[in-house]
C-alpha cells in the first residue's frame, strides 16, 4: 500500500467528519432586575434570534448595591424569559445565584 495514498485518505476522512460535526456557541444576556418592559421584549427577540441559530443562551440577571434583595424580582424575571421562550427553548440549568448574578442557560430545542 502507497503511505502517500494511505495519509491522503485519512486526512480527507477527517475533513468529512468535520463537516458532519454540529458546533454551537454560548451566547451571553445580561439584564438588571430593574430592566423595563420594552427592554426586556428587546432581550427576549435577541435570546429567540441566537436560539434559531442554535446556539445557547446564557441570562443573567446583575445585581448592583442594595438590588441583592430584589433576588425574588431577579428569579421572576428568569422565569419570565423562560416562559416567553418555551416553544423553541428548553431551560438546560434553571436560575442559580452566583455571588451578585443570578443565570439561567437555555437551549434549543
Amino acid at each position: 500500500m502507497d503511505y502517500g495514498r494511505y495519509k491522503y485518505e485519512q486526512t480527507k476522512k477527517k475533513q468529512e467528519a468535520k463537516k458532519k460535526q454540529s458546533t454551537f456557541q454560548v451566547k451571553e444576556i445580561k439584564i438588571r432586575p430593574k430592566t423595563g418592559k420594552n427592554d426586556l421584549q428587546i432581550k427576549i427577540g435577541h435570546i429567540k434570534k441566537f436560539i434559531g441559530k442554535k446556539d445557547k443562551v446564557k441570562v443573567t440577571v446583575m445585581f448592583r448595591g442594595r438590588e441583592i434583595s430584589l433576588s425574588d424580582f431577579g428569579r421572576n424575571l428568569l422565569e419570565k424569559i423562560a416562559e416567553e421562550t418555551d416553544n423553541i427553548a428548553v431551560v438546560e440549568q434553571y436560575p442559580k445565584f452566583e455571588g451578585r448574578t443570578m443565570m439561567m442557560i437555555l437551549s434549543p430545542k
